[in-house]
């Protein structure tokens, strides 16, 4: 079970953090929105780094939570 949580909370943190990355890089050398979160919120640039290291810290999470469930199986 800490296996499927770990991949599910790994997954959304790449479609976070993927979605932070790409509407920081739009606005910041751009000038103009990408990806779909601007349609959910209006931030700005410096929020959307914010969004990249929360999907950063989902990421790490899930995949601690996925090694400690096979290190626990292993053993």
């Amino acid at each position: 079970m800490r296996t499927t949580i770990g991949y599910t909370v790994e997954s959304i943190g790449y479609v976070i953090g993927a979605q932070g990355l790409v509407s920081f890089a739009s606005q910041t050398f751009f000038g103009t929105e990408w990806g779909w979160m601007h349609k959910v919120v209006d931030l700005p640039s410096v929020a959307y780094l914010g969004i990249l290291i929360g999907g950063l810290a989902l990421i790490v999470a899930g995949v601690k939570t996925r090694k400690a469930s096979e290190r626990q199986a292993a053993a």
